[in-house]
């Protein structure tokens, strides 16, 4: 911020930051530029510091420099997906013989790079519910190097104590990696309650549109921020300019976006924990969530995911994701469109039969911004009387 430039609220910096009108046009949107390499005025004479796209390209550093904004973080970086982006920051803070604590509710792909990937690489790995702190602490080891957590989680919804797990993570001198996917900068910012990197998944609600693959990190601290684009270079998994600039065009709904997610969630919260069919509601926006309160106090509002299990098992559940009509059966989430799925069968295979195994009865629906009556008509139909 320069000395006359007053504070911006999130809206404001998701509309602006590292997007100054064109110099040369004055196009008010940061141009796509769909380029390999650059002419240098000289060897080694970089002209704006761009040399070739993997290294870096200026659609992708607008990106990238209002990823950092709106999460308070001294760098952003953008991947191809959020799990380039996993691996690449994994890559740089593990070797063969660390150890990493992870949560007991996590994205499968999540899960797949540490059990399938990593281990084959020497790094170790436990499984701790985050939620119970005490749990977290028992997992640590001498070599523990980071600490992993999603919140909300995907699928059950959890809520873990960001600033008080940074605290026992920092204790034993290991980095807090926060997966902010569910929540979005706009609901929740990490990084001020002491996580030490940020995920995202810019597929999901950064995007917002299910049109684009991309994902990001965003790093507190400027030195190991460095460490990273090193690797990101490196590594090469970065976001196209294509890509980067679809994602930046959903940040700037974001905000008006997560608003009305999270209203549409709660309203069809509200309904499945009324329902005869519906034996538990997973939901941080209800009084009744065990995480409720810890929510209520690190996070604007509760978003627009909601999972909930079914009477009748298994099929019963699956027969809800296939009568739904409005609700599309779909992975994925975060987009404005409304999507359900069956996480046991879908995005969670890859845990079955691991500390991580989802509910059989268990359904998931990413609420999207259509209007609330009819979704709650869907769900009602979905299923039945």
């Amino acid at each position: 911020m320069t000395e006359h430039q007053l504070p911006q609220g999130f809206e404001t910096l998701a509309i602006h930051a590292g997007q100054e009108a064109d110099p040369q046009t004055g196009a008010v949107v940061t141009p796509i530029y769909q380029v390999s390499t650059y002419k240098q005025d000289g060897v080694g004479g970089l002209r704006g510091g761009y040399e070739y796209s993997r290294s870096a390209n200026p659609t992708r550093t607008a990106l990238e420099e209002c990823l950092a904004a709106l999460e308070g973080g001294s760098r952003g970086l953008a991947f191809a997906s959020g799990l380039a982006a996993e691996d690449t920051l994994l890559r740089t803070i593990l070797k063969p013989g660390d150890h990493i604590v992870i949560p007991n509710d996590a994205y499968g792909g999540t899960f797949r790079l540490f059990a399938k990937v990593l281990t084959r690489w020497g790094v170790e790995f436990s499984v701790a519910n985050t939620q119970d702190l005490s749990t977290v602490r028992e997992a640590l080891r001498p070599n523990t190097r980071a600490v992993w957590v999603e919140t909300p989680s995907n699928p059950l919804l959890g809520i873990t104590d960001l600033a008080a797990l940074a605290g026992i993570a920092h204790g034993a001198g290991a980095l807090l990696v926060v997966d902010n996917t569910f929540a979005s900068p706009y609901l929740q910012q990490p990084i001020a309650l002491g996580a030490d990197v940020v995920v995202h998944s810019t597929t999901k609600y950064m995007g917002g549109h299910s049109d684009v693959v991309g994902g990001a990190l965003v790093i507190a601290e400027a030195g190991l921020a460095e460490e990273v684009a090193y690797h990101q270079n490196a590594m090469g998994a970065v976001s196209g300019p294509f890509d980067a600039w679809l994602v930046l065009r959903g940040i700037k709904t974001l905000g008006v976006r997560m608003d009305r997610h999270s209203s549409n969630a709660e309203k069809v919260a509200e309904l499945l924990a009324g329902h005869p069919k519906v034996s538990q509601v997973l939901y941080p926006g209800l009084p009744e969530h065990p995480g409720h309160d810890i929510a209520a106090k690190q996070m604007k509002a509760f978003g627009g995911m909601v999972s909930f299990r079914v009477n009748g098992g298994e099929e019963a559940a699956v027969e809800v994701c296939n009568r739904a009509e409005l609700f599309t059966l779909g992975e994925s989430l975060g987009g404005v469109e409304s999507l359900i799925e069956h996480p046991g069968r879908m995005t969670h295979a890859s845990v079955a039969g691991s500390a991580l195994e989802v509910p059989a009865d268990l359904v998931r629906v990413s609420v999207g911004i259509e209007s609330i009556d009819d979704l709650l008509a869907d769900l009602q139909q979905a299923l039945g009387k």
